[in-house]
């Protein structure tokens, strides 16, 4: 029997209100800003990855990333070392304009300029986890006093040598850590129970879980599979670590077990994170992005060359040959980024605020050397590239090693008074062949920009 005129009329009105009710709540999943994610190792190396080409350790999870999300193959650090590393992520600027540029004493001032300060200026709430090293407690670098909300973790870089410390910094107060004690050798545990790893883990999830309902930018600077130089000097093995894990019965030194099973760890942890977006039903709104903060390292009793951490490139931490700056860095976004893809356009550690910027609806500071890759992690057309990339290590005036990057032409200078090396990457990504007299146009224009930077 057919509906009458007025029950048709009475079904298109609630057609149209049923409609109508639903806009509001399509229109707010399509403007929420995007949640991110910014998880960085500690001296994990190129080749440190399966999907980077590590034959031995085992690093499904973070696999995993690259296989549904981007891989990039021409990703740099923003320096060779830590502090400064992280400083040039957080402004936006390479070492040739930061304050800094070696691992020398630095503290923020106050509501410094910062992808942390400006993401929470736009209505993100903001973690971090882990390693800081740009402001003592007390200090007008802490982390309460430059943009976060919630920060669990080191604040000193020196303290963070040691895993098993007696306690970390949560909201700019103590949290005591059970069953640990610090000897007389500074840094070194003499009793071992409460691995900081596992708590700061257990911190991002907890802040994750808290802020899953709105937009939220959490950094997540791990501090493993770093060594502890000290640890290395007292006991012999700088590779601390709760249990060897699957590598327990190797017969490989005690160092490299440790270094294996950090990297197992932090491959569980970041499968932790993914596994909790998924759970939470926040994965598609999700930007995560794994890197490391510089190079591999050789400390604590580790050697790199151990399970050729630095891959196919030369060199490793403090290095500005590819080795040393070259790292990882996988990019995922569910139903965003192409699964499977990889890019390999240059890009740094600087690039990272314009590119946060850009992805919260922020104006992008114009006094920054770094480029979004915004338009390169969608496929999208019309992606900016660097005239070049620009490192330097040592004294802000005369600093004793330089490296530049334009195109596939690199140059690298290993000490004050030394001249330029020249490396084609396109064919010599160790960096072996030394073609810098056959070019000499290139390196004049590489030193007519270290000029200009002076």
């Amino acid at each position: 029997m057919k509906p009458t005129l007025e029950k048709r009329r009475l079904l298109v009105v609630l057609a149209i209100v049923c409609f109508l009710g639903w806009i509001p709540v399509v229109q707010g999943q399509s403007a929420r800003k995007p949640n991110i994610i910014y998880i960085m190792a500690d001296d994990l190396g190129y080749g440190d990855l399966g999907c980077y080409g590590q034959k031995v350790i085992k690093t499904p999870r973070i696999d995993q990333l690259a296989k549904e999300g981007m891989r990039f193959t021409d990703h740099y650090s923003g320096h060779t070392v830590c502090r400064p590393s992280r400083l040039v992520l957080l402004t936006g600027r390479h070492s040739g304009n930061t304050q800094i540029s070696a691992n020398a004493p630095f503290v923020l001032k106050p509501n410094a300029r910062t992808v942390t300060t400006l993401l929470k200026q736009a209505g993100y709430m903001t973690g971090g986890i882990g390693k800081w090293a740009l402001g003592q407690a007390g200090s007008t670098g802490e982390p309460g006093k430059q943009g976060f909300d919630f920060w669990l973790g080191y604040l000193d870089q020196g303290n963070a040598h040691n895993f098993y410390p007696e306690y970390l910094w949560k909201n700019g107060k103590k949290l005591p850590l059970d069953g640990n004690v610090i000897g007389d050798q500074k840094r070194v545990a003499v009793k071992r129970t409460t691995y900081s790893h596992d708590v700061m883990t257990d911190g991002a999830l907890a802040f994750i879980r808290e802020n899953a309902e709105r937009p939220f930018f959490l950094q997540a600077h791990y501090t493993i599979p770093h060594a502890n130089n000290e640890g290395g000097r007292a006991t012999g093995n700088g590779l601390e670590v709760p249990n060897h894990g699957i590598y327990a019965d190797r017969d490989w030194p005690a160092t490299e077990k440790g270094f294996a099973a950090m990297m197992g760890r932090l491959d569980r942890d970041v499968g932790r994170i993914t596994d909790l977006l998924a759970e939470l039903g926040i994965e598609g709104n999700t930007l995560l992005i794994f890197t490391s903060d510089n190079g591999p390292h050789q400390e604590g009793g580790h050697k790199m060359e151990y399970f050729d951490s630095n891959g196919s490139l030369r060199g490793y931490k403090r290095d500005l040959y590819e080795g040393g700056i070259r790292v990882p860095m996988i990019a995922r976004w569910p139903g965003r980024i192409e699964a499977g893809s990889t890019s390999s356009h240059p890009s740094a550690f600087w690039d990272f605020l314009p590119t946060a910027c850009e992805l919260a609806g922020v104006a992008v500071p114009q006094d920054i050397d770094g480029i979004s890759y915004h338009a390169t992690l969608l496929g999208l057309e019309g992606q900016q590239r660097h005239e070049y990339l620009y490192w330097q290590a040592g004294s802000k005036q005369n600093p004793a090693k330089i490296a530049i990057r334009q195109g596939n032409w690199k140059g690298v200078k290993v000490g004050v008074g030394k001249p330029f090396e020249l490396y084609d990457l396109a064919t010599d990504i160790g960096e072996q062949k030394n073609l810098a007299k056959m070019h000499p146009a290139i390196v004049e224009q590489f030193k007519t920009w270290v000029k200009e930077l002076k």
